[in-house]
């Protein structure tokens, strides 16, 4: 198995920036990717980011590119979800997922983290 945990979620102005990470523990050796996708109350799901294990491929929502940047850190088996120019319709619950195509189930989600932005 594989456990994301996220944290970092917090009451942010609009504008500003935050830097929530997402732990991965567990069958590391496992993860294709490692991603983020955000739930505002009342909405679906939203893909926000994600990036491969290896190598540096990353992808963006549409609504988060040029603002967003996701990144890794494979020693600490961390990627972190730079948010820059926040607005209050980034606000939901942010949630990091990770795939991993050989072990089933293919995918772990972790508990979620609450971002609020104020306006």
């Amino acid at each position: 198995h594989v456990q994301p945990v996220e944290s970092g979620g917090a009451l942010v102005q609009a504008a500003g920036s935050l830097r929530p990470p997402c732990a991965a523990s567990g069958r590391t050796s496992s993860i294709l990717s490692l991603g983020w996708v955000r739930q505002a109350p009342g909405k679906e799901r939203e893909f926000v980011a994600s990036i491969m294990w290896s190598g540096s491929s990353t992808n963006y929502g549409d609504s988060v590119k040029g603002r967003f940047t996701i990144s890794r850190d494979n020693a600490k088996n961390t990627v972190y979800l730079q948010m820059n120019s926040l607005k209050p319709e980034d606000t939901a619950v942010y949630y990091c997922n990770a795939r991993t195509p050989l072990l089933i189930p293919s995918n772990y989600w972790g508990q979620g983290t609450q971002v609020t932005v104020s306006s």
